[in-house]
């Protein structure tokens, strides 16, 4: 491995460290979007049986929001209606839906970043190939003969080209598969959060302060 990054000259350094931070990010996406930290199974409903009379304490809210994202949510509408006197149905919509944008916006974490090596790093492969096209034409003869140059120069100059142009798609690719692959996973996720929360809603409406005033 090491005598191909040597062929491959200093441009392969950034391809590197692209393909070390896509591995990282990979693999924090995959812990972090697992369902059981994003929609515990069940806690809805548990939920709405807590709260079937009046909306519970600090104390209960706090435990909710520690489940999951869908906890974060969830307790967002029990603590606006703790918190404001005359919360209304509207109020507490408000809540959930700011909740809920916060919530899409942790599941999206590092995934631009990601997009941007899988578009980037054919980038940079193609840099290090014109780096090496550079130093082949520069083992050339005066009378342009390749014959006539620099053999280990020329070799050199066909090692960097190749090899970053290899690198840089073999991180590009699985790159972009997995871009892909998490952004349909969240756009699901941010589904069933929004469903979820629209039946929260509806179940909180009649326990709002300023719904039962009116």
């Amino acid at each position: 491995m090491l005598s191909i990054i040597q062929a491959a000259g200093w441009p392969i350094w950034p391809l590197i460290l692209c393909s070390v931070l896509a591995l990282a990010f990979v693999v924090e996406r995959f812990v972090s979007l697992k369902t059981s930290r994003v929609l515990t199974p069940g806690l809805l409903d548990e939920a709405i049986e807590v709260s079937r009379t009046a909306v519970p304490g600090p104390d209960v809210v706090a435990q909710l929001e520690q489940h999951s994202t869908l906890g974060q949510v969830l307790a967002a509408g029990w603590r606006a209606i703790n918190a404001t006197p005359g919360c209304t149905a509207a109020d507490m919509r408000a809540a959930l839906e700011a909740a809920g944008r916060t919530a899409a916006h942790q599941l999206e974490r590092y995934l631009p970043a990601l997009g941007t090596i899988a578009s980037g790093a054919p980038l940079l492969g193609l840099f290090g190939t014109v780096i090496g096209m550079i130093e082949i034409f520069g083992s050339q003869a005066p009378t342009g003969a390749l014959s006539g140059g620099n053999p280990a120069q020329l070799a050199h100059g066909i090692s960097v080209a190749l090899y970053n142009t290899a690198f840089g798609l073999i991180i590009a690719i699985p790159a972009l598969f997995f871009w892909q692959y998490f952004r349909a996973r969240v756009n699901g996720y941010v589904m069933e959060l929004e469903l979820a929360a629209e039946r929260f809603a509806r179940h909180l409406e009649p326990l709002c302060p300023g719904e039962r005033a009116a």
